[in-house]
């Protein structure tokens, strides 16, 4: 447990002292009040040792009320582990060239599917899922849902794609998730035809598309849906992933990325040409960290079909930190009541 307010804990441990300390010199002083007038050896034995510690009682109640609502004034928070409300997931999967690796048996791309599909398998039954292939251009291939077998068939559709535009697949997928957005996707396609110089690193820019003004709010605040990203290299087209990342941010969408591939790289043969790719780890979990979400890193098909069971166990359940204030102030007016009742009761007063 930890506190907001840690200062106000001097409260807790001082005043409850104070109060104590107070009630024992009542205590002293009305038991010299009444030595002076009556001999209490008389009467003792008619109240009886039942009675005698009753008196205590509804002090000691009083007592706990204070230092609960001490505590309560401190704002403690717990993290505990609750049932996740996520209903939609999207899960954006890198096609560029890159996954035609074959470091990954047999090789990166049907690692990515096989883990994929268990993903989709082992689902909550409550979570629609809807899916993005991005290379060149981010494709939304399936829109949400619950259906197994269309998201199944759509994974076994990915096809290969020259570029890697991480930045344009966390605005369909978000463009997915949240309909009303308004996000123009056709404003992310990128055509190969239009480059007219392909040394000309900024033509491979595309800017942050249209979409509708929102209030940005806290990051991490949307409870329904959650992007999932997984790539094996590094950006090369289209819209900046981070400030994509802080656009899903201010929505409040979280994105947990996945990490396919090593640190130092692998090589990539085609027809004539050959590509050395190399897993950006950075980007990955920046994006992850601006949206509050969690990277994984995966470098060999186990490893990334357990990162797809550890996401599937976090949409079930999650560990969320939760003030615990209110059940203080309520168990400090619970006692303070009892200590009334009951002070009542036996003395037909409050002390």
């Amino acid at each position: 447990m930890t506190f907001i307010w840690p200062q106000a804990l001097w409260l807790a441990a001082c005043l409850p002292l104070a109060l104590l300390g107070a009630y024992l010199w009542m205590l002293r002083r009305r038991k010299r009040a009444a030595v002076r007038y009556a001999s209490l050896d008389l009467v003792r034995p008619a109240i009886g040792r039942g009675a005698r510690v009753r008196r205590h009682v509804p002090p000691a109640l009083f007592l706990l009320a204070i230092v609960a609502v001490a505590i309560g004034l401190a704002r403690p928070v717990a993290r505990i582990t609750l049932p996740s409300v996520h209903q939609t997931v999207i899960l954006a999967i890198d096609v560029s060239l890159s996954m035609s690796a074959d470091d990954v048996d047999p090789n990166r791309l049907t690692a990515a599917q096989v883990a994929a599909k268990s993903f989709v398998e082992a689902r909550p039954a409550d979570v629609r899922v809807g899916l993005v292939a991005f290379g060149g251009n981010a494709i939304v291939v399936q829109q949400p849902t619950s259906n197994r077998e269309d998201l199944l068939e759509a994974i076994d559709r990915f096809q290969l794609q020259r570029g890697t535009a991480t930045g344009s697949a966390l605005y369909a997928a978000l463009a997915t998730l949240l309909p009303d957005a308004g996000i123009d996707l056709q404003a992310l396609e990128f055509k190969w035809e239009n480059i007219r110089n392909s040394r000309d690193a900024s033509q491979f820019a595309l800017k942050q598309p249209a979409m509708k003004a929102a209030e940005p709010v806290p990051p991490g605040s949307y409870d329904h849906g959650a992007i999932i990203l997984m790539s094996d290299g590094k950006s090369t087209i289209g819209p900046s992933p981070l400030d994509a990342a802080r656009i899903v941010a201010g929505r409040g969408v979280r994105v947990f990325t996945v990490g396919f591939g090593t640190p130092e790289g692998a090589m990539v043969r085609g027809d004539g040409w050959s590509l050395f790719v190399k897993l950006d780890e950075e980007t990955l979990k920046s994006i992850a960290d601006i949206t509050k979400g969690i990277y994984f890193r995966a470098s060999t098909a186990d490893e990334l079909k357990k990162a797809y069971r550890d996401l599937n166990t976090r949409l079930v359940l999650e560990r969320k930190d939760v003030e615990l204030t209110f059940g203080f102030v309520a168990a400090s007016a619970v006692l303070l009541l009892a200590s009334a009742l009951l002070s009542m009761v036996w003395f037909g007063r409050t002390q």
